[in-house]
This record gives C-alpha cells, structure tokens and sequence, in this order.
C-alpha cells in the first residue's frame, strides 16, 4: 500500500483551518497546488479537483466522515474498490492553535499496478501543507 503524509503545527484555531479546508474557492490556487475544485465540501457532497500535478486530468471524489473542525475524508478510485484513493483530513486542537494531519492511502487489487506509475506526491504535500498553515496564520 502506498501513501503520503504531511503534519503542520498551525497557529490558528481549527475553526479557521476548517474554514479554509472547507472552501473550494480558497483552495484552488497556486499556493495549494491545485488549479480548480468544484463542487461542494460538506457531508457526502462530491467534487471535481484538478491539481496542479496532472492538469489535464480531474479526480471525481466523494466527500466522506464530515466533522465540522474535526476531520473529513475524500475517497476516488475504479468500481468495485479495485483502486481507491483515500485523503484524510485531521485537525487536533491543542493550545495555541491547531495539529494537522493529511494522508493519502492507496488500496485495492490494482493499487500495485496504479501506483507504480505514479508520481512522488511528498513535495505536492508539504506545499498544501505550508499554504494551509500560512493562510490560516494569516
């Protein structure tokens, strides 16, 4: 199984993160590295992304386990669960500001074969990672 993970020490609180997380208009942009999020973020809505990454191609995702300043999950991928991506978002309060957690899990019997022909995704997460901590600190 393959995945990527990014953490960020925000100094906000997380209802600002969630604000931003939330917002498709705030995360399309180059800070993010993403190019166009349509769509609705909210419980079981769906959403088109594009990232920066594939330009020419968008990844249709159900919006999942939606927790208001808490956590959501966004999952794509084939039928049947041969293939599916599966992002997390986690956001822990603590005092100060706010932990935050992003992690993306590749699973199914084609993750190998999918997988293997895609790209490092470690820098595309550390840019999402340092844009959401300084526009939250913003």
């Amino acid at each position: 199984m393959k995945s990527f993970k990014v953490t960020r020490q925000i100094d906000a609180p997380a209802s600002k993160v969630w604000s931003i997380l939330s917002d498709p208009a705030q995360l399309a942009t180059p800070e993010f590295g993403i190019v166009s999020v349509s769509g609705q973020i909210a419980p079981n809505g769906r959403i088109t992304l594009v990232s920066e990454i594939d330009p020419k191609r968008s990844f249709s995702l159900q919006v999942r386990d939606y927790q208001t300043n808490h956590s959501m999950i966004w999952t794509g991928g084939l039928p049947l669960g041969l293939f599916t991506g599966r992002r997390a978002f986690r956001l822990q309060p603590q005092e100060g500001g706010t932990f935050f957690t992003m992690e993306e899990r590749f699973t199914g019997a084609l993750a190998g074969l999918f997988t293997k022909h895609m790209p490092d995704l470690t820098a595309s997460f550390e840019k999402f990672g340092d844009a959401l901590k300084e526009r939250a600190e913003a």
